[in-house]
């Protein structure tokens, strides 16, 4: 397990809200409903890389 942390490459919320176009506080928002996992470091969170880009190749479900 200690050699799969060290692959993994940590974002946090501005480098997410960047990467996905969209405001921090979607990203807080992802992150709380639990669509986008995330881990709390004290006050802030950090997002796996690995996350993000399976978020963004999601594909979009539009509402009727």
């Amino acid at each position: 397990m200690e050699s799969d942390l060290h692959d993994v490459r940590f974002l946090t919320v501005a480098e997410v809200a960047e990467m996905m176009r969209v405001s921090k506080m979607t990203v807080y928002r992802l992150v709380h409903s639990g669509e986008l996992p995330a881990i709390r470091f004290g006050r802030s969170f950090r997002v796996p890389e690995s996350a993000v880009t399976a978020a963004i190749e999601r594909p979009v479900v539009e509402s009727a």
